[in-house]
């Protein structure tokens, strides 16, 4: 099985600044906090996992996982925390999703690995129709060093450092909802709405009606 190959990282460094200020990986859906259903989704795919986060530390270490601050100070995105998974990770790869994603593919991990074989590239993302979500990749531990070097230099945006990368992009076209993500209060509302009708109609069906 590929998971035994592979180091998952949920990427919940973030300052959640459309969202107020609060840890986004920390507010609830339906009781329980979006990073929790992020690991459930993701944790049987992967062998380990990692907690990139920078603050609330103790709480996120309570979900049994090691928690990963940044080395670059000031909230750098996505690719600091990143660069701390690779840099621990003890599997050849990585694989990331977001802490606001709770209905991440459950296949997710296999499919990408699929596309970075086939494309024999450094890194593989996941696509839906014609955008790219680059915070669900696989890629290469040994891109650490590549990676290290390319913060240090004071870049932070993704599209750049996978501009010299050789990166395959993966359609999951079949389940664009997967990857919908919860930026603000209204869609965390939004969320938690649907999750409360779909619940309701199934315990209609369940009782004939």
């Amino acid at each position: 099985m590929i998971r035994n190959a592979v180091t998952g990282l949920i990427l919940a460094g973030g300052q959640g600044r459309r969202m107020g200020g609060v840890d986004k990986g920390l507010q609830l859906l339906q009781g329980r906090p979006l990073i929790a259903w992020v690991l459930e989704r993701l944790a049987p795919q992967v062998d380990e996992i990692f907690l990139s986060a920078n603050q609330n530390l103790e709480r996120y270490r309570s979900f049994g996982h090691p928690v990963l601050p940044d080395d670059v100070s000031g909230f750098a995105g996505p690719l600091a925390g990143l660069e701390r998974g690779l840099a621990l990770a003890r599997n050849p790869l990585v694989a990331t999703a977001p802490c606001d994603s709770p209905f991440l593919p459950s296949e997710l991990v296999a499919r990408l690995h699929q596309g970075l074989v086939q494309g024999d590239a450094d890194l593989a993302v996941a696509r839906t129709g014609e955008q790219p979500h680059p915070v669900f990749c696989l890629c290469k531990r040994s891109l650490h060093a590549d990676l290290r070097a390319f913060l240090g230099n004071g870049g932070r945006k993704i599209d750049a450092w996978y501009a010299h990368l050789q990166v395959v992009e993966v359609a999951f076209d079949d389940m664009p909802d997967a990857f919908s993500n919860i930026n603000t209060h209204a869609e965390l509302k939004a969320h938690v709405d649907r999750a409360e009708a779909a619940k309701a109609a199934s315990g209609k069906r369940s009782s004939g009606q």
